[in-house]
């Protein structure tokens, strides 16, 4: 058989990527419109009010009153307000609205006549309405600034990028449409969580990298370390006696549900979706390494390879975990402000339960990370050494990598 040149194989390579990306594509837009009518489950009807339920958008149209006023010690403006309601059953009415005389908030921003605002209408006994000020409306900032965001992905990496967009909003859609509504019908969270994850792990990665060795060196790492992480997390739930319960949200949506829901299942669930983010980083980064240095150097033997990919992996998971605990500090900044304020033992801190499921999560997964590098290391090792020996079979598995060129000759 002829040798082909390394343009052919450029070529060659570039349209089967291109049609597993087509192929991939159309996957994920029949699943996208097919999951609701496979997944269905219907809702209990709890009918209690939630945030937004009895809030509309208004229009400043009038400053009526400013002044200085002294909320419990701190002097701060506030401001009477005429709106316009632009939306709901009080469509068109103008109402008056406080905004600062109720509760403390910042001085950074004032109302004026042209202001989008949200205010919750509520009626009295006696069926006089009444407005109150909610907050600003900033639909229109954050679809400007996800436009430029979506702009920005797409202007540098191109087709790759529109499909890490499409991928993101499938995440999304999965959250929503998958996993919340089956945990909110009584199933076990951490079952739940895990079908999901894998269902979004399968279309994502996929979507985002291609139908490719390194993409399947990728998604087994990624279910081999997600099944870890969530047995980690397990042991770790159990042995530190923690039942879910320690956010506030937790505690209100027992009382408003009537469908028993396994918190400590709520609590590993949540502990395996958020590590998720983090993960899909690290395993690609990894086996991408992994396939470089062996298109760098063919000649490297397993234990070779396997020294030099670690050798990245190991500055990468240092990175990432310290991120990782950064991320979640930042997250309790305002809490740990005031623990320190109070002049708080923080010995004593770490088992409130709110404090130590943050711990827990934080470890349990850095402990995913830690396992992830040489397991993915191992697997994607396996993949690069055999790609130039599937012969037929590479037809069915797709070529190394996405636009990565590489080709052999035959």
């Amino acid at each position: 058989m002829m040798n082909r040149s390394k343009e052919e194989e450029r070529t060659i390579n570039k349209m089967r990527q291109f049609k597993w990306q087509i192929i991939l594509i159309l996957a994920a837009l029949t699943a996208f419109f097919a999951f609701p009518y496979l997944t269905h489950v219907q809702l209990p009807g709890e009918g209690f009010s939630t945030l937004g339920s009895d809030t509309v958008r208004a229009e400043v149209t009038q400053i009526i009153e400013e002044g200085k006023i002294d909320m419990s010690g701190h002097e701060q403006t506030y401001q009477v307000a005429r709106v316009n309601i632009l939306t709901g059953k009080y469509a068109g009415i103008v109402m008056e609205i406080d905004y600062g005389r109720r509760q403390i908030r910042p001085d950074d921003y004032l109302l004026k006549v042209g202001d989008k605002v949200m205010v919750s209408i509520s009626k009295t006994p006696d069926n006089v309405v009444n407005a109150y000020f909610v907050d600003f409306v900033r639909t229109t900032q954050i679809l400007w600034l996800t436009g430029i965001f979506a702009a920005a992905i797409i202007l540098i990496s191109r087709w790759k990028g529109f499909r890490a967009l499409l991928s993101m909003a499938f995440s999304l859609y999965i959250i929503i449409g998958y996993i919340i509504p089956h945990i909110l019908v009584g199933e076990d969270p951490l079952r739940v969580s895990i079908i999901g994850s894998a269902i979004l792990l399968g279309v994502t990665l996929y979507l985002t990298y291609g139908w490719n060795l390194k993409t399947h060196s990728s998604v087994l790492s990624m279910i081999l370390v997600l099944l870890l992480t969530g047995a980690l997390s397990a042991v770790f739930v159990y042995f530190t006696k923690l039942n879910g319960s320690g956010d506030e949200n937790v505690m209100f949506l027992m009382q408003a549900m009537t469908t028993p829901i396994n918190l400590r299942g709520l609590l590993l669930g949540g502990y395996i979706i958020g590590a998720l983010g983090v993960l899909d980083d690290l395993v690609t980064t990894q086996a991408s390494a992994v396939f470089e240095l062996h298109h760098a150097n063919p000649n490297f033997g397993f234990r070779d390879l396997y020294n030099s990919a670690m050798r990245i992996g190991q500055d990468h998971v240092a990175a990432t975990v310290n991120t990782l605990v950064l991320a979640y500090a930042g997250a309790s900044l305002p809490m740990l402000l005031l623990f320190t304020l109070a002049r708080g033992d923080f010995g004593y801190l770490v088992n409130y339960s709110f404090i130590a499921e943050e711990i827990v999560r934080t470890l349990v997964g850095s402990l995913g990370l830690i396992a992830a590098v040489p397991l993915t290391t191992v697997i994607a090792i396996l993949f690069a050494q055999r790609a130039e020996s599937l012969g037929r079979w590479e037809q069915v598995l797709g070529p190394e990598g996405s636009g990565d060129g590489h080709g052999h000759s035959h």
